[in-house]
């Protein structure tokens, strides 16, 4: 081991505390509602529910239809609209979230009252406008709408909605026993109240910054323990090693960029209380919420910011902590790391759980079979997870239909409406939404690479963490029905267990972790593949939809010219990105027609390949034509095709395109 190791006891001060007043885990009757939005100290501290689930809009049949036609969007019917939560209590709604918000007017009953305590038009439920839903505990991007906002009832909650229809929802909630002094619900907010939900809002708005003064118990000062290590092959280094009571409130390591890369051979392990097995063990740069490599996540409790990773979820122990980085016998490099590890002596409480994360991958899924995140005994809560998918057909993902289940104590309590709704996300493969990667404090998308069959998201979970007594299986499809789709899914599942938990932690041979690039790539040009250029004058762009000679259904980019382009050949210019560089054999799915033109490809304004005849009497597809082989980069390349001429008979200079395709060769 070659490190270097220095102890560092200085007290760790946040200037933000002092605004918001210390927070203190001295009550461990933790209230439950709107403390647990901002009391992560308590994060740790067993839930107080009797049962942890969700209502949803899931299609009863086994299907798809999961909110397209509104059928199982609704519990009842009722005079004027529709009832899409009827809960006993006491209880808190902890999660309301849809993809499609409509400007109909939703109404919250508290306790069997006759008149709503809340009424709000379901838009506006999320868009911070509305007194009872601030920003940022209320939000929405990557094509989703969510709220967190507790609401709390002493003994019934109706959610109704004044509409005839509406599509994709999801309400988490949790129930609790009936002396545990649950509060209904106030418009009027007192002033303690209105503290508390500052308190949230702050810490919401944190995410990507340093947040250990709010997970750490007031009862003791931050200390931070500062390791450099230099990481060899085969080696292992010990940035943390404290043999007396305490715990762990903030792990930085920094540069992220020393973990970047596919080949997940850096493994962060965490050991409580001189337990030979790991309690974390997880490739490092996945356990930070890396996706294929990169960084992608940025939570408030867990990521990547300013070139640093970071995680403060709370991590009790009784005795003893050591956290270890283990570079694999066939890294290629050293890697030079800086970790540092906020803890306070402030030992675990009675009735708080340990800390574990779990790394698992199926490549490939199990036909008829969901992905299993978790699936073990005890009791405990889970409080995020991360996915990331990547399919074995370039240019489609329809894996991602697949729904979330999450069975606890043995019964089936949480059925989703689709991968990225777990995410609070939103039609995935929609321009617009679901689309590039996106950070929010509690969730989030990974990224989306339609051309790379890749996609996954994050999710951290607070007072909507999933609590269960005897055991819990926590599971996602990768399909949208039976699971019939086999691909290559990834997860890190973070969880609270007051025994170490009886799944297998064990890691697979470094050789199976490796992330997997598709060779050959299909860019989708007739669906959303960014046009880098195209010629300047006298040419018209379409997207099109038809029948070809056989009566199959043919979708195209339309590229119709006439005259003479501003510098030379009518052209136009694809953005590809490849996730690596080499040797590409290039080949387009061509639609022939009577109007369509010669086409070939250019580079650096020379011909690299065959000129393509498009002409035919009749409409017809003309799948893989090779154009041509290029030495290509990592990221965004280039592709420039010219239309050079045209068929005597041809009636026009136009190209129908259908998908670009990269074949790596070499």
């Amino acid at each position: 081991m070659n490190s270097h190791i220095r102890l560092n006891s200085v007290v760790f001060l946040v200037l933000m505390v002092f605004t918001l007043g210390a927070v203190s885990s001295a009550d461990e009757g933790l209230t439950p509602g709107i403390d647990e939005l901002y009391r992560i100290d308590c994060l740790g501290m067993l839930k107080q529910s009797i049962k942890a689930a969700s209502i949803s809009s899931y299609d009863r049949t086994g299907g798809n239809n999961d909110g397209f036609g509104g059928q199982y969007s609704f519990v009842r019917k009722e005079e004027g609209g529709l009832v899409l939560a009827d809960l006993k209590g006491p209880g808190v709604i902890y999660r309301i979230w849809t993809p499609t918000p409509t400007d109909d007017v939703m109404e919250f009953y508290f306790d069997g009252e006759d008149q709503p305590r809340i009424t709000v038009k379901f838009r506006e439920l999320f868009m911070g406008n509305h007194p009872t839903f601030p920003r940022p505990l209320a939000g929405y991007g990557a094509g989703g709408f969510y709220s967190y906002v507790p609401l709390s009832y002493e003994k019934s909650c109706k959610v109704f909605i004044r509409a005839e229809k509406i599509q994709f929802y999801q309400i988490n909630y949790a129930n609790y026993p009936l002396d545990i002094g649950i509060k209904t619900f106030s418009a009027n907010p007192d002033a303690t109240e209105i503290k508390k939900i500052e308190k949230a809002k702050t810490l919401f708005s944190l995410a990507g910054k340093d947040i250990s003064a709010f997970i750490a118990p007031d009862e003791g000062s931050i200390k931070k323990f500062t390791s450099r290590v230099t990481l060899q092959p085969g080696k292992t280094a010990t940035v943390f090693d404290m043999k007396q009571p305490g715990r762990i409130v903030g792990i930085r390591m920094n540069p992220a960029e020393a973990f970047i890369g596919k080949n997940r051979d850096i493994t962060i392990r965490a050991y409580w209380d001189n337990d030979d097995k790991p309690a974390i063990n997880c490739p490092v740069a996945d356990f930070f919420g890396y996706a294929w490599g990169e960084p992608a996540t940025k939570s408030l409790l867990i990521g990547t910011s300013d070139d640093a990773n970071y995680c403060y979820f709370p991590m009790p122990y009784d005795k003893s902590a050591r956290i270890e980085l283990v570079a694999e016998p066939g890294m290629n490099q050293e890697v030079s790391v800086e970790a540092e590890i906020l803890y306070t002596p402030i030992a675990r409480k009675k009735n708080e759980a340990k800390f574990y994360a779990l790394w698992r991958r199926e490549n490939p899924t199990t036909k008829g079979k969901p992905f299993t995140f978790i699936d073990t005994k005890g009791q405990g809560h889970i409080v995020g997870v991360i996915q990331q998918s990547q399919g074995f057909e370039s240019g489609v993902t329809p894996f991602f239909e697949g729904d979330d289940q999450t069975t606890i104590d043995g019964e089936l309590v949480v059925h989703g409406t689709g991968s990225e709704d777990f995410y609070n996300g939103g039609w995935y493969d929609v321009p617009g939404r679901w689309e590039t990667s996106r950070a929010f404090p509690l969730s989030g998308c990974l990224g989306y690479k339609k051309h790379l069959g890749r996609t996954g998201g994050y999710r951290i979970m607070l007072g909507d963490a999933y609590a269960y007594k005897e055991n819990i299986l926590q599971t996602i499809e990768h399909a949208p029905t039976n699971n019939d789709i086999l691909n290559d899914y990834c997860g890190v599942t973070y969880l609270y267990s007051m025994e170490r938990p009886t799944c297998d932690f064990a890691l697979a041979p470094v050789e199976e972790r490796k992330v997997i690039d598709p060779q050959k790539i299909i860019f989708a040009v007739w669906w959303n593949t960014p046009i880098y250029s195209f010629s300047l004058r006298n040419a018209t762009l379409k997207k099109e939809s038809g029948k070809d000679v056989n009566n199959k259904d043919i979708r195209y980019l339309s590229m119709s010219t006439n005259g003479q382009a501003m510098f030379g050949l009518h052209s136009i210019s694809f953005s590809c990105e490849l996730p690596t560089a080499g040797t590409y054999k290039i080949s387009l799915d061509l639609v022939k027609g009577p109007d369509q033109g010669i086409v070939q490809m250019f580079m650096d304004e020379a011909p690299v390949g065959p000129a393509l005849d498009l002409y035919s009497a009749d409409i017809e597809n003309a799948p893989e034509k090779y154009i041509g082989t290029l030495q290509l980069d990592q990221g965004q390349n280039n592709l420039m095709f010219k239309l050079i001429d045209k068929n005597e008979k041809s009636e026009g200079l136009g190209l129908k395109l259908t998908n670009i395709i990269c074949e790596k060769v070499e």
